[in-house]
């Protein structure tokens, strides 16, 4: 779904194990064998399971079940586990429970959003912005995309998205409403994106022959008023509602004629509550 290169997944474990595992070593334990089995006490949509994996063999140890990123799991259930020394679980451990549980947080709440969406209207998608945490974007997105949402944009080099912060220095709105025809034939493969706050605005930019209309921060009520005179300006034209969109006011904004809600909220969510078993096996070590 995501590609993860190797140095992103040491980069996470060097982290929290720069040299050794101190209470381990001190302990004289690490030769112990043993098991260890991960769990969610709440409700979950999984993310993150495929480079738990990872880790668990960069540290020695021997994945034994998973369940793949974007499967929901009930409260108890077991859902990955491995075996290996007492040395190799006691690395992975926080590691890799502190990364299912930030990215499952975003991926289940991200699958509530949509699915509050989808009930009041199937054919809007839900998408994030590109204000991920530094750092933490490739698992942010896939995390959203376990959770049913879609990336809105993934950086500059992607898509052309016209802010008032670009007419400025293009001369102001009028100008740039004149500037259009130019501007979608210099980069014709891509779509033509306009962020504005107005429909009065949003009619002349559909005059002018823009892809989408990005609106930002109109409420629901306002969208609905100005969508149908929009499409009936451009029938293809493709609304976007962004702007202070959660889980409180996503079913509003669903049933308001738009096509796509965009949302940074998807990629700040609560951590879920996930718990690591680890089982001596006292039958035998090394």
């Amino acid at each position: 779904m995501i590609y993860i290169p190797d140095e992103a997944i040491d980069r996470m474990i060097g982290e929290d194990i720069p040299y050794l595992d101190l209470t381990t070593w001190a302990l004289d334990i690490g030769g112990k064998r043993g098991k260890i089995e991960y769990f969610s006490r709440e409700k979950a949509v999984l993310c993150g399971t495929e480079e738990v994996l990872r880790m668990l063999v960069k540290l020695g140890a021997a994945p034994e079940f998973s369940l793949p990123s974007g499967t929901a799991v009930e409260p108890g259930q077991v859902f990955l586990s491995g075996t290996g020394t007492a040395q190799s679980l006691q690395m992975a451990w926080k590691v890799t429970q502190n990364l299912l549980e930030c990215c499952s947080g975003i991926a289940t709440k991200t699958r509530r959003i949509v699915d509050k969406v989808k009930s009041v209207n199937p054919a809007v998608s839900v998408a994030s912005t590109r204000k991920s945490f530094p750092g933490t974007k490739a698992m942010s997105v896939k995390a959203i995309l376990c959770g049913g949402a879609a990336p809105h944009r993934l950086g500059l080099s992607e898509t052309v998205l016209v802010f008032k912060e670009h007419a400025g220095f293009c001369g102001g709105p009028d100008a740039l409403v004149e500037r259009i025809g130019e501007l979608k034939s210099r980069v014709p493969e891509k779509k033509l994106v306009v962020e504005t706050d107005s429909v009065e605005y949003a009619l002349r930019l559909c005059r002018a022959g823009v892809d989408c209309v990005q609106f930002d921060k109109l409420s629901p009520d306002e969208l609905l008023a100005g969508s149908a005179e929009l499409r009936a300006v451009n029938p293809n034209v493709v609304l976007l509602a962004a702007g202070g969109i959660d889980e409180h006011n996503a079913a509003a904004y669903a049933a308001s004629g738009v096509d796509v809600l965009v949302t940074t909220g998807l990629f700040f969510a609560k951590p879920l509550d996930m718990s690591v078993r680890l089982l001596p096996d006292t039958e035998f070590s090394i």
